[in-house]
């Protein structure tokens, strides 16, 4: 976990190395968009779903429906910083403000659960 003013470009590596099983797909941002991690991630069988930045000479392809489809997470991350205490970082430690996390996912699923239930 970085800070909050740090470019999470930064933990690139750490968020790389966190996973069991290799994931299909990395979706990211034009922050993600460097040669160096679009040729690690194409060692490690990983296709890199990042668009171009807008001052590259050669244009690269990648899967623009997959990267539309992105918006979800998005929002999901929006409706979390929507509680205080996630936006502002209020807990000291990683395993606090993951906790933190939980609770208000949880909430957001609750909400969501409810809403589901009394249509049906």
């Amino acid at each position: 976990m970085t800070g909050g003013e740090a470019h999470e470009v930064k933990g690139y590596e750490a968020l790389i190395e966190l996973h069991d099983v290799a994931p299909d797909r990395l979706l990211g941002d034009k922050g993600y968009y460097s040669d160096a991690i679009r040729d690690d991630l194409t060692k490690r069988g990983i296709e890199p779903v990042i668009p171009p930045r807008s001052n590259r000479k050669t244009p690269i392809e990648y899967d623009h429906e997959a990267y539309q489809r992105r918006n979800l997470i998005e929002r999901c991350v929006n409706r979390l910083k929507q509680f205080r205490r996630i936006a502002t970082r209020y807990e000291k430690t990683a395993r606090a403000y993951l906790s933190m996390l939980c609770i208000a996912a949880a909430r957001l699923w609750i909400k969501t659960v409810n809403t589901a239930w009394s249509r049906a």
